[in-house]
């Protein structure tokens, strides 16, 4: 089943998705792998698992710390890939790799998206690589069935808009705000009629991420979007509360 079909067919039971972020390695794969587990028997939809890189620049200081810690620690693109490939035999729901361009580029395109395709991944979040630019990597993901997810923003235009859905599968990612991640958003008259704009540029279901921290938000992007993704938020908790705790929040999340 396509990504797209799959949101599809689960919003006819669910007035909204969830789609979680975590940086592999951070603090650790066996943390990892327990926050995997309440999140999906907590009812998520989607995981969306970043590779970490040194400098990803559409990352806020949270989940950048995340990322150099995991470096630190001496996790290596292999072991993202072992982890993937061991966490999708284990869970039936839909898993994204998310990283930066760099990656790709040094592992080659072609072998890159095969080997994600290997480790049961549906699709690709690459944030710095516009489609103009990224040829290849867009026949890399026609080639090996991945969904190569694209980025609208509250400055793109409804042309850019078109643009972009053309180029892309699954769902639109639709980033909440100018800025990186972590930082609160705060809805307005301004983000409705930004969302209304995405809705129509494209017939692709909408993510909308960047600052959903609560209950609060995902009511609020009921009948606006399709998937709410939450990815700061459940970092920090990991940090101040342990894995222990990320369950109860997913859950709270729709309550």
């Amino acid at each position: 089943m396509k990504l797209n079909e799959y949101i599809k067919n689960r919003l006819e039971k669910k007035n909204i998705l969830l789609m979680t972020h975590l940086v592999m390695g951070y603090p650790s794969f066996a943390s990892n792998r327990e926050v995997i587990r309440q999140m999906v028997e907590a009812g998520v939809d989607i995981i969306e698992m970043q590779i970490p890189f040194s400098e990803p620049m559409a990352d806020g200081p949270v989940i950048l710390k995340a990322n150099q810690d995991s470096i630190a620690a001496g996790t290596k693109v292999d072991e993202c890939f072992a982890f993937a490939a061991e966490i999708t035999a284990a869970y039936p729901i839909p898993f994204l790799f998310m990283t930066y361009y760099n990656i790709l580029f040094r592992r080659g395109v072609e072998n890159f998206s095969k080997k994600a395709k290997e480790t049961g991944m549906r699709g690709l979040i690459v944030p710095d690589l516009p489609p103009e630019e990224g040829g290849e990597y867009l026949a890399a993901c026609e080639k090996n069935h991945l969904a190569p997810i694209q980025i609208f923003a509250p400055t793109s235009t409804l042309k850019r808009m078109h643009f972009l859905s053309g180029k892309g599968a699954g769902f639109i990612y639709c980033v909440a705000r100018r800025g990186v991640t972590g930082k609160k958003t705060d809805f307005d008259p301004l983000f409705e009629s930004y969302m209304a704009r995405c809705r129509k540029a494209t017939e692709l279901p909408l993510a909308v991420g960047f600052g959903i921290s609560g209950r609060d938000d995902v009511a609020y992007l009921e009948g606006k979007a399709d998937i709410a993704v939450i990815g700061t938020r459940t970092i920090r908790l990991v940090e101040e509360e342990g894995e222990k705790a990320v369950g109860g929040f997913i859950r709270g999340l729709r309550e």
